[in-house]
Order: structure tokens, then sequence, then C-alpha cells
């Protein structure tokens, strides 16, 4: 529960407690503090063997952790009966993206390197299908006449 706090935390929540509840007070704070948590404890647990008492002996060897997603998921990919290590771990990302990009550098030195029929400029004509980004487009052509406010 209290993995993540270091002793700077613990230290700075020691003195916000002498500072807020007073050296006197503390030690009652503090085992009001740890009775309510057994409590609690003691009402979870009796609360989960109710529900295990409840849904039968079927469910005798039902944990509550396997409610929490990241649970369920961790066991299912140990378990593997759907071979899922065996697909994950044929999927090389980093190959297949340096195929991806061996494809699209290959197309590139290939528009390079043709040299097609050039224009009068000197540079060579798009063949068909392509597109030469060197160029620019041309400007649309309006079909309706423009707008025009006094005539309305």
């Amino acid at each position: 529960m209290f993995n993540d706090i270091g002793t700077f935390e613990l230290v700075t929540l020691v003195v916000l407690a002498v500072l807020v509840f007073g050296p006197d007070k503390l030690p009652k704070v503090i085992q009001d503090v740890t009775r309510m948590i057994r409590k609690i404890r003691d009402f979870s647990e009796s609360a989960k063997e109710d529900i295990r008492q409840e849904l039968g002996p079927e469910f005798k060897d039902f944990d509550f952790e396997d409610l929490n997603p990241k649970t369920f998921i961790r066991k299912q990919l140990d378990n593997d009966e759907l071979g899922l290590k065996e697909i994950r771990n044929g999927f090389d990302l980093k190959k297949e993206m340096a195929e991806v990009a061996d494809a699209v550098k290959g197309r590139e030195s290939e528009a390079a390197g043709s040299s097609g029929s050039a224009d009068p400029s000197g540079s060579p004509a798009p063949s068909a299908g392509r597109v030469d980004l060197a160029k620019k487009p041309e400007p649309a052509r309006e079909d309706r006449p423009p707008f025009d406010a006094d005539a309305t």
C-alpha cells in the first residue's frame, strides 16, 4: 500500500501530523486510525467469505484479485493456451518497419533513377500514375462568375 512513499515523504507526514494534532494527542490519533483500519480489513474479509459461501463450492478457489484487469490479462498470457507468446514473439515490429522503409526508399530511388521523356526545361516528365511533387499545382479554374454585392 505504501510502497512508493520515500523517506522524505514519510518524515514530512510525521512532521505534519505532529503540527496538526500536537505531540500530546498524536498517540491517541494513531491508535484510532489503526483500529479503524483493522475494522475495515475485518469487514472486507467477512464480506469476501460471505460471497464465497454464496457462490458455492464451484467457486471455492475463486480469488478476488482475478477481478483486477491487469491480473486477469497477466494470468491469461501466462496460460498461453491460444499460443499468444508464439504470435507475440513472431511479430518483430522493428523488422516490419525496416522492410516498409526499404520499400519506400526503393520507390524513391527508382523514381529518381528513371530518365523518362524530358520536357523542354530538361526535367523528366512524370510517368502515368505518378505525381511530380516538384511541380507547383495549377490554380483552380473558377466555373462561376465572381460574386457581385451591388448586383443583388
